[in-house]
């Protein structure tokens, strides 16, 4: 189970990056922001992943000059503050919008 879990994140990682590349739109962030953003949001998503309190699945991160966005959906209240609590301990993250809802 864990070879497997360990697996699908190092594809969904590898997928991530190839897919987002290095590129920036003009009168967006520069390319090393970009990186270091794309960096936090896979930083996160194992985190995640690597958690059995919460579903990794139903989550969506997205990362924005340090700043992450948590959005889907939680199973309780408990597993909404994990979510928050995980992504806030990970380097780089300035501040964390929790925006699961609980259902």
């Amino acid at each position: 189970m864990k070879a497997t879990r360990a697996l699908l994140l190092a594809a969904f990682i590898g997928a991530t990056l190839v897919t987002t590349g290095c590129s920036v739109v003009r009168g967006q962030e520069s390319t090393s922001a970009y990186v270091d953003d794309a960096a936090i949001t896979a930083e996160v998503k194992a985190k995640l992943v690597g958690d059995n309190s919460v579903n990794a699945g139903a989550i969506n991160v997205q990362t924005l000059h340090g700043e992450v966005a948590l959005s889907g959906f939680a199973k309780s209240n408990a597993e909404r503050d994990r979510a928050e609590q995980i992504a806030a301990g990970v380097k780089g993250v300035k501040r964390v919008r929790n925006n699961l809802v609980v259902r």
